[in-house]
Order: C-alpha cells, then structure tokens, then sequence
C-alpha cells in the first residue's frame, strides 16, 4: 500500500478532486439515462408495446454505458494514485500515512479546502481527529 506525506498528499489533492467530481457526474448522468431507460420501458410494457426508434434506443445504450466506463476510469485513476475512496457520494478519501509506525488515514470531504483530518483505520470517519505537528509541516505554497 502506498503511503503519502501530508505535503505530497495535499499536492495531489487537486488531481484527485477532479478525477472525483468526473466518477461523480458520470454517475449522476448514468443514473439519469438509466431512469429514462426504466421510464421507457414501463411505458412500453404498460401500453402493450409501442412504436420504438430503435436508433435512438441504441444510442441511449451506447451512452449509458460510456458514461458508466468514464466513471469506472476516473475511480481506477484514483486507486492508481494510492487513494482510497471511502464513499463516493460524499466525496469522503482517504490517504494512507505512516504516523509512528502506524498506518492511519488523512482523510478528506469534497468541500474541504484541504486535507486537515486523519483517523486510525478501525475508527473511520467518526473517529476523525485533526493533524498536528506529527504529521510534519506543510509548505504554504502547497495549502493553495
């Protein structure tokens, strides 16, 4: 498992942050067409079949599963990266550290401006504690 240090993780931040919002939208739009998939479907089932634009259909497929693949490739982007996603609507990452010998977690929300909080892996996100001085400094060019 690749660790990070604080700096280089809140370097990679920005990185991560847009390979996240992409998984993100990819998803909501995938949710989307598929609901219109579902809908279409009802529709047809319910009046006993009806005229269909095969073309447009198979255009929908097409897209619902590219958009499914786009997300697919930004979480495997992420994962290559050495980060975790903990939980992908919220936003919530973690970043392996080595803290004295032990692997804990910098954890971020999308939101944050910055990673500021970490947890022991047994405690998660409600055993979140803010960093100290243990973690090392912080250059400030890295906290923009």
């Amino acid at each position: 498992m690749k660790t990070f240090k604080l700096d280089e993780a809140q370097s990679v931040l920005p990185v991560v942050e847009s390979l996240l919002s992409r998984a993100l939208e990819s998803k909501q739009a995938a949710s989307d067409l598929q609901e219109q998939i579902g809908n279409l479907a009802r529709r047809i089932f319910v009046s006993g079949g009806m005229f269909l634009d095969i073309t447009a259909a198979h255009k929908r497929k097409i897209t619902l599963e590219a958009l499914v693949q786009r997300a697919k490739d930004a979480i495997q982007e992420i994962d290559a990266i050495g980060v975790q996603i903990k939980d992908l609507d919220i936003g919530l990452l973690d970043f392996p550290f080595l803290l004295e010998g032990e692997t804990v977690l910098l954890c971020w929300k999308r939101g944050e401006p910055r990673i500021e909080f970490w947890h022991r892996i047994e405690d998660g996100f409600a055993g979140r504690q803010p960093i100290d001085g243990r973690f090392g400094p912080i250059s400030p060019e890295k906290l923009n």
